[in-house]
């Protein structure tokens, strides 16, 4: 079978899941995300940064596989919460990792003894008042970033990301007003960095964990560890990353005469290629040059490729027998907007996509869709949010049940 042509995802038939939980729905297999945490296992901690896919079902998985959170709101601790997850202990369990508290969130992490990484000094200002006394993290901006798009670069100047590193010890004298314990660096510069640019965070960390000082107990070079999305993409070697923090961690425990714990915070890496978006055509037309092949699926359901000109791998099931001839299609949705497309590179360029002929009824599917999908998609145009499952052991269960027309409209009123 051409690569372009599928009909199994995770060993069961793709027509079968179209029609137990229908489309659009996105498709997850547990056992290439306990692959992918088993690829990072010489971390001390390994900590998922759950904005990526933040699924109950999926966070329940990787707390049994021994993955810890990182939250960014309120809404993510309390997810975290319910996935079974105590709310402190030593590693922390949960850290929220922001660079604002909001009122619910500051109340939250202070009555819940949740983990903080702070990462401005108004955070810092704001927990040392609520907090008097206790532990933080930093997560510092080193003044370079990297990402596969402007919007994913967490680092540099035009990052709103982190405490800026020459206010280093400006932010250790706040702690140090409050009585707080600063016992963690964090550097995270965005997403998809290579070995080269994850090299300078390495050195990066050892320089900012010198001027805190002996008082540090853990060291994090984030995530943004890159996921090939692309036929021929580079692998990444997880035991050079691991290798070369283990060297700073060994010369900084050297120095401090104590050990340190070493962590990392994937978010993509762990579960975009578990994903599948599975969507069935519902129109195909030409538009001049064009062939636009339109599914029940659109950026209110996987936003990457309208947002940041993602590149997502595609395949068909076809529905009926036959030959399927190849030939260039532009791949959109339903929505109410020329942005609505899937093959497009950043800046809304269309980019036509190889694939097989499609016909209405077939079957197509977005794969390496596990992160950033459903927890960025939205109502747009009063759509409903898709269904999620989890293939685990051969079997496939519903984890999020597809909202219906009661569930969008529910907390709605009319005045009258």
């Amino acid at each position: 079978m051409s690569n372009l042509l599928r009909d199994e995802i995770a060993g069961l038939k793709v027509a079968q899941l179209a029609r137990d939980f229908g489309t659009p729905t996105y498709v997850y297999d547990a056992a290439c995300i306990t692959r992918r945490v088993a690829e990072l296992s010489r971390f001390d901690v390994l900590r998922f940064a759950q904005k990526a896919n933040s699924n109950l079902a999926i966070l329940d998985l990787l707390r049994r596989h021994g993955v810890l959170l990182d939250s960014v709101s309120a809404g993510e601790v309390q997810r975290a919460l319910l996935a079974g997850y105590p709310a402190s202990g030593a590693p922390p369990p949960i850290v929220y990792t922001a660079d604002v508290f909001d009122h619910e969130s500051l109340e939250l992490v202070a009555t819940r003894g949740i983990a903080v990484n702070c990462g401005s000094q108004d955070m810092i200002e704001q927990y040392g008042a609520r907090v008097p006394g206790g532990e933080i993290t930093l997560r510092l901006n080193p003044g370079f970033g990297y990402g596969h798009s402007r919007k994913t670069n967490t680092g540099g100047e035009h990052s709103k990301h982190g405490i800026w590193h020459s206010e280093l010890n400006q932010a250790l004298a706040r702690a140090r007003r409050h009585g707080l314990r600063v016992t963690g660096l964090h550097i995270h510069i965005g997403s998809g960095a290579d070995e080269g640019h994850l090299a300078r965070v390495a050195a990066a960390l050892e320089r900012f964990a010198l001027q805190i000082g002996p008082e540090l107990q853990m060291i994090s070079a984030g995530g943004g560890l890159p996921t090939p999305y692309r036929e021929g993409d580079p692998v990444f070697d997880t035991d050079a990353y691991f290798a070369g923090l283990a060297a700073v961690r060994k010369g900084l425990a050297a120095r401090f005469g104590h050990a340190l714990s070493l962590e990392t915070e994937p978010g993509r890496y762990l579960v975009a290629e578990s994903g599948v978006l599975l969507s069935e055509v519902r129109a195909v037309k030409r538009s001049g040059q064009n062939t636009f092949v339109l599914l029940d699926a659109g950026f209110n359901t996987l936003a990457r490729p309208a947002m940041y000109g993602s590149y997502h791998p595609m395949s068909l099931c076809p529905m009926t027998p036959g030959p399927r001839p190849e030939h260039e299609v532009v791949v959109g949705g339903p929505l109410c907007e020329s942005g609505d497309i899937f093959t497009q590179q950043e800046g809304g360029f269309v980019a036509p996509r190889l694939l097989p002929e499609a016909r209405v009824g077939d079957l197509l599917l977005i794969e390496c869709a596990g992160a950033y999908g459903f927890t960025m998609s939205s109502n747009y145009n009063s759509r409903p949010l898709p269904a999620e499952v989890l293939i685990a052991e051969g079997r496939a269960r519903c984890v999020r049940q597809r909202q219906s027309l009661d569930d969008m409209l529910r907390l709605e009123q009319v005045q009258v």
